[in-house]
């Protein structure tokens, strides 16, 4: 059995998939590294422990032929799989329903969702083929996955479905071998919680300090659960801010 261990990660040019990609690098993964923004992902490259066992592949992961493209380039590299990050996401202004705009709504399903299927489909074909067969797909979901906060329908939409996801393709590749879990993340410091310092909404209409917490707790997961044989799974977690509102805010 061989000893190399390879990675897709998706949204790897910042925040938590910057240093997941970090992460797993110090543990001796080979990485397939994909966001829009190449030279972001060149600096998310140069951060890892061994940048030349970093392949980068920039584009549009709502785009069918993109992502086959980011298998086809990760097997002809590394000539296996076994983890998908599917860690890519969007979120939207807080706006109430009655002013969202199809299109907004639609970029947010494309991004959280839409992407997420497609990788993992194309994940599902490698896992089943390859000897041995089977590996393990980490989700991002978020709390919003269960409990939504005020004016958030599309992103909240988008991860309910992801939850979904989850569940379903993990009945499916039971069988193969792939383990499948969804990660639901609060408040981490990235770009799309930092304003949640400011004060965020409240199902009561208040406006809340929230506090937030050092992504790398969430890399430190993410590696973790990389780490167990496919034979066990982590259906789901929660990794948050101790003090983020979280009961009744649904």
């Amino acid at each position: 059995m061989t000893s190399l261990k390879v990675a897709v990660i998706t949204g790897a040019s910042s925040g938590i998939g910057r240093h997941s990609a970090i992460k797993l690098s110090s543990e001796g993964w080979s990485l397939a590294l994909t966001a829009r923004r190449l030279a972001q992902l060149e600096e998310t490259r140069s951060l890892c422990a061994n940048p030349d066992a970093c392949i980068l592949v920039a584009g549009d992961i709502t785009d069918e032929a993109f992502v086959k493209s980011l298998f086809e380039e990760t097997m002809k590299k590394f000539g296996r799989l076994d983890l998908l990050f599917n860690n890519a996401g969007l979120s939207d202004k807080a706006s109430p329903i009655e002013e969202m705009p199809l299109e907004t709504f639609t970029s947010v399903v494309n991004v959280n969702l839409i992407a997420s299927f497609l990788c993992v489909r194309e994940a599902f074909k490698i896992y089943k083929q390859q000897e041995p067969t089977g590996g393990r797909i980490i989700n991002n979901g978020s709390l919003a996955a269960h409990v939504p906060r005020p004016h958030s329908v599309a992103y909240a939409a988008s991860k309910h479905a992801v939850h979904g996801l989850t569940k379903t393709i993990a009945i499916e590749g039971r069988k193969y071998n792939i383990s499948v879990t969804q990660i639901d993340i609060g408040n981490a410091h990235t770009s799309m919680a930092a304003g949640h310092t400011l004060g965020a909404l409240q199902p009561d209409g208040r406006r809340v300090v929230e506090p937030t917490f050092d992504p790398i707790h969430v890399a430190d997961a993410v590696a973790h659960i990389a780490s167990l044989p496919t034979s066990v799974t982590v259906l789901e977690m929660t990794i948050m801010a101790t003090g983020v509102p979280y009961v009744g805010r649904g």
